[in-house]
């Protein structure tokens, strides 16, 4: 792969979606767009054991925490 400025020669690796040839150290195929940290990314999610599907937000209406072992992770506040 050259770059367009200065011709000069990018390490590049090949899509495993569409089998494009991208930079090496690309997070994104610059042709199908697919993420190719997705697989970290799953990983990642599973080590920290938050699910954000089923949090339980603040009572109070101005605060930005989540409730976790009870409380509110910002304001300290218990659940209504």
């Amino acid at each position: 792969m050259e770059c367009q400025h200065c011709h000069q020669e990018i390490p590049g690796k090949e899509c495993p979606d569409c089998g494009a040839v991208i930079p090496l150290e690309s997070h994104y195929c610059m042709e199908c767009g697919i993420n190719l940290d997705q697989e970290t990314a799953d990983v990642t999610e599973e080590d920290d054991g938050f699910d954000l599907e089923n949090r339980a937000l603040c009572s109070d209406g101005t605060c930005t925490g989540i409730i976790i072992d009870g409380k509110c992770t910002e304001c300290g506040k218990p659940p209504k």
